[in-house]
């Protein structure tokens, strides 16, 4: 007959059994060597839970653990059953989802076994006894790395070869206690035993190795996070918090281990906590680059601003095996910021009240001498049109910048070129060629350029004399837009000047810096022309992100 909870026949069955027993191992008091074992084990593979579970008729009794208050637990709901039985390490990534455990009670209830890998231990003449295993009760999709698979393997053959000295011992004092011990069998004895303490010294040897090896690892680790000057985490890949440098407990001041998990959020600043959760688990479903400014609880009990980013790491087969973060204090960079937008509103108010009051001047003097009513209503018009240029030209931070929704490229420029017309009220500057969707991202930089091509004309070039006027083309070219600026009708142009003012280094910068582009100056005889070589995306970064 075959037994159907292993796959043997009940004469094989019963070698087995009779195999474990020989070692007189089941159900002993704890040992050292082998709770050592289990220790190492959970430390290199990471894992709450470790066990030397040796499979009997009816149960799995362990004789060492870590992690698991049960010293036994019935054959039934064994996964070290199977795992005896296989010619590696087995491993459930997720017990939920095999359907061999899904059902398993330790799987619904205590411990809520997810992960589980076990190293079979088997007698030299090929007898399945049990597994060396570790647990968690959290999902591991990328199993061990190769260090921990074959550490987990070396340390179930030390604890085998424990096993073998021990029934080595036990034959011998039952050939002392029969009075039948012959010097043969005392020699074949000692060679037994010279083998099983030299397989336990190659063993031993393989383990150190491997653990100096992880120690040398981890110092060296830990020495360049606690040299850097951010805080410095580490997470597993379903997003618990296992490390924090010792930067971290400097700047929060909270007990070591304590924001270990989850714990880690109430650290946040209650305002920032949902935002911070919901792009953490986006970034753990997507494996996506996680990035976000929150406010973090100081040792002082102040909320300074942090920038959180975290990357993950990936095996060879490309599944992530651990999330490295980092937080930096940005809190006086904030303030800085602040500041400069307090100033920049501070500023653009007052201009904003010097354009006010030179249009009501005008205003005023107009009714004053009604004579002048059609001049002065010309002038209002392009003091109004600059006001609004000015909101495009002034220094911004991220909250300031107006927003100009969807527009064209050409509407804007029209707009930003009204108060330069003739007398009559045409253009002076006459834009032609192909329009471009346009967004605020790029309105700043493309404001700053032609606000200083425009007020230079009329200062110097082409608009400064009367007839003078700007040719203005633009045209898309694949991936390329070119804007090109030609004066025509103005002063001579004797050459380039002879230094570069703030503004042309502003306006320079606008393209190259900003847009990434390209801008070219010729100052002709006839007048200046300039050809701004953009990106084609340069102009509506959002619809290009977006793959619009």
């Amino acid at each position: 007959m075959r037994d159907n909870r292993t796959g043997l026949t009940s004469a094989a069955e019963r070698e087995r059994i009779a195999a474990l027993r020989a070692y007189g191992v089941l159900h002993t008091p704890p040992e050292t060597e082998y709770d050592e074992i289990v220790s190492l084990a959970a430390r290199l593979c990471e894992t709450p839970i470790a066990l030397i579970s040796l499979v009997a008729e009816d149960e799995q009794w362990f004789k060492a653990r870590v992690g698991l208050d049960a010293c036994a637990t019935g054959r039934d709901v064994s996964f070290c059953d199977h795992a005896m039985r296989g010619d590696g390490i087995m491993v459930v990534p997720d017990a939920t989802l095999d359907p061999r455990f899904a059902d398993n009670a330790l799987v619904t209830g205590p411990p809520h076994i997810r992960f589980y890998a076990g190293a079979p231990l088997v007698s030299p003449e090929g007898q399945p006894l049990g597994s060396l295993c570790v647990i968690d009760s959290r999902p591991r999709p990328q199993g061990l790395t190769d260090l921990q698979a074959h550490a987990l393997t070396v340390l179930a053959g030390q604890v085998v070869a424990r096993m073998e000295l021990r029934r080595l011992s036990l034959k011998d004092a039952a050939l002392i206690r029969s009075g039948n011990q012959q010097i043969a069998e005392h020699e074949a004895r000692a060679l037994s035993r010279d083998a099983a303490d030299a397989m336990r010294d190659a063993h031993d040897v393989e383990l150190a190795g491997i653990a100096r090896e992880l120690e040398i690892s981890e110092a060296k680790f830990r020495a360049i996070a606690d040299s850097l000057p951010q805080m410095v985490w580490s997470a597993l890949p379903d997003g618990f918090h296992d490390y924090y440098n010792a930067r971290w407990y400097e700047f929060t001041g909270v007990p070591a281990g304590s924001t270990d998990g989850e714990a880690w959020n109430d650290m946040f600043h209650p305002d920032d906590q949902k935002r911070a959760w919901t792009d953490w688990r986006h970034s753990l479903a997507t494996g996506e680059v996680y990035e976000i400014e929150y406010r973090l609880r100081h040792r002082s009990g102040v909320y300074r601003w942090t920038l959180g980013r975290a990357v993950p790491i990936r095996d060879e087969a490309g599944k992530i095996s651990r999330w490295f973060g980092t937080c930096t204090d940005i809190d006086d960079l904030k303030r800085m910021e602040q500041a400069k937008e307090l100033l920049s509103q501070e500023l653009s108010h007052r201009i904003k009240n010097i354009f006010a009051v030179v249009s009501a001047l005008i205003a005023l003097s107009a009714r004053q001498f009604p004579e002048a009513k059609a001049f002065a209503a010309a002038v209002r018009t392009r003091i109004n049109a600059l006001a609004r240029a000015h909101e495009f030209v002034r220094p911004h931070t991220e909250t300031s910048r107006p927003l100009l929704g969807t527009t064209t490229l050409h509407a804007f420029l029209n707009d930003l070129f009204r108060p330069y017309t003739d007398a009559a009220g045409t253009a002076r500057i006459r834009l032609t060629g192909d329009d471009a969707t346009f967004d605020d991202q790029a309105a700043t930089s493309v404001a700053l350029l032609f606000h200083e091509l425009a007020t230079n004309a009329a200062r110097y070039g082409a608009l400064s004399v009367d007839g003078g006027h700007v040719d203005m083309e633009t045209r898309n070219e694949g991936d390329r837009f070119i804007l090109i600026w030609r004066e025509k009708g103005g002063p001579a142009v004797e050459g380039p000047p002879q230094r570069s003012g703030f503004g042309s280094s502003l306006a320079t910068l606008s393209v190259e810096g900003q847009l990434g582009g390209r801008l070219e100056r010729n100052w002709d005889a006839t007048g200046l022309s300039v050809v701004a070589d953009l990106p084609a995306t340069a102009l509506s970064r959002r619809r290009a992100a977006l793959g619009v």
